[in-house]
């Protein structure tokens, strides 16, 4: 797993208090999206600036450089700068498009399968698939472990309610048992910003859903959380030479990675 938060925490400053300098160079707009249409030629490299910032991202990490995003683009480094001021804002971009991908990948899965555990493993077959997991924003990433005898306590993000994603606050609220809901008592997610990210909420509701619900049917363990099913699509198998190899190594890696979610009696 690459994710990593290097160049995140100054995102969302660069986003609102560098908003006059992306205006400028940036149409407008502090993502680096114009309000008027491009060029073809720029759209063009708008596009292979971003394909190449999820590629490079995806392998290297938030760490990698700029330098390597317009070495992949084929550009040159300072076109890559014209369309987004800062690294922190084409980080940002990146994470939010690989965001609602995911959430619609959930969406979908919990909309098409009526079977639990089929929901939950098509959304994760389709996520590890597709790579959007290794381009997660960090914050929905970082787990902590409770200290014995201290599950129920604060965290440290805050107490324990603070720590639910929404679904799981509106259940434990609705008297849903504890048994179901213990992940919830003891996970220490550090859900840092989910307040103010809707793209991030939207994304740990529907992953809620899909969890609650395998859960409730006996089909997944009851200690598994929202962050660790996160985790493991922001898993990846080493990367190998051979693209079939590759391939089968991933899909081997998830099927391991899904019997470790599944309850023993499933």
């Amino acid at each position: 797993m690459h994710v990593q938060d290097t160049h995140w925490s100054s995102a969302a400053a660069v986003a609102h208090g560098g908003a006059a300098v992306s205006a400028a160079v940036g149409g407008g707009r502090p993502d680096g999206a114009r309000t008027t249409p491009l060029r073809v030629d720029a759209q063009r490299n708008l596009e292979h600036v971003l394909r190449a910032a999820r590629e490079v991202f995806g392998e290297l990490g938030y760490g990698a450089p700029m330098e390597d995003v317009a070495r992949r683009a084929r550009v040159g480094v300072g076109t890559v700068y014209r369309r987004f001021p800062s690294k922190d804002v084409l980080v940002r971009r990146i994470a939010e498009e690989e965001t609602a991908r995911l959430t619609e990948q959930a969406r979908t899965a919990l909309g098409q399968e009526d079977e639990p555990w089929s929901a939950l493993s098509r959304f994760l077959r389709t996520s590890v698939a597709s790579g959007a997991g290794r381009l997660l924003p960090p914050q929905v990433l970082r787990v902590g472990v409770a200290e014995e005898g201290s599950s129920g306590s604060a965290g440290p993000a805050g107490t324990a309610e603070e720590a639910r994603v929404p679904q799981q606050r509106s259940q434990a609220q609705a008297g849903v048992g504890p048994g179901e809901l213990r992940l919830v008592a003891e996970e220490r997610s550090v859900l840092i910003g989910v307040a103010d990210d809707p793209g991030v909420a939207a994304l740990l509701d529907v992953v809620g859903q899909l969890v609650e619900r395998a859960r409730a049917a006996g089909q997944l363990r009851t200690d598994v959380s929202v962050a660790d099913v996160l985790l493991v699509i922001a898993t990846a198998a080493p990367s190998l030479p051979d693209a079939a190899q590759q391939a089968a190594a991933s899909a081997r890696l998830l099927d391991i990675l899904l019997e470790g979610l599944r309850s023993r009696g499933a």
